[in-house]
């Protein structure tokens, strides 16, 4: 932790709930719980619990339509919980998230770092709604990210 960095007192809990996780992307719920970490201390959260589930697309599918109204699967959900010092719960799916990375260029390991900041920002309050919302949240992504050392995701688009 470099000097002058909020520190994290954060709970991180992970869940793998599809196997494939380890074989397709080991060491994945350790990146996934560093990450989340990185985003609470960031976002100066103090004392924090976030839970974090590992799924695959079917899984995540029946969350996106049951709660959001869309039938199809999503790279990351996130749920408030409203309570502290329980934020809430982050779900990734594991397919969507290789595709992604594949279609980006990217490496997996990065992409899912920087949709666990993104879920972990969500959980915390911050969206992208507005131009100027979606903005503030990307350059707390970005460095976020820039300190785990993963490069800015939105570069290319930029």
């Amino acid at each position: 932790m470099s000097p002058g960095r909020p520190r994290s007192t954060a709970t991180v809990a992970v869940a793998e709930l599809s196997k494939r996780w380890k074989k397709s992307l080991p060491g994945a719920s350790r990146l996934a719980r560093r990450a989340a970490k990185a985003a609470l201390a960031a976002a100066a959260a103090g004392p924090a619990q976030v839970s974090l589930a590992l799924a695959d697309d079917a899984a995540i599918r029946i969350l996106n339509r049951d709660y959001r109204g869309k039938d199809k699967p999503t790279n990351v959900l996130s749920f408030e919980s409203g309570d502290q010092p329980f934020l809430g719960d982050v779900v990734l799916a594991l397919e969507t998230v290789l595709n992604e990375a594949r279609e980006q260029g990217k490496p997996p390991a990065d992409h899912l770092a920087h949709l666990v900041v993104h879920g972990v920002l969500h959980l915390l309050g911050h969206d992208h709604e507005s131009r100027t919302d979606a903005r503030r949240m990307e350059l707390m992504e970005v460095e976020v990210l820039a300190g785990l050392g993963v490069p800015d995701p939105y570069e290319a688009r930029s």
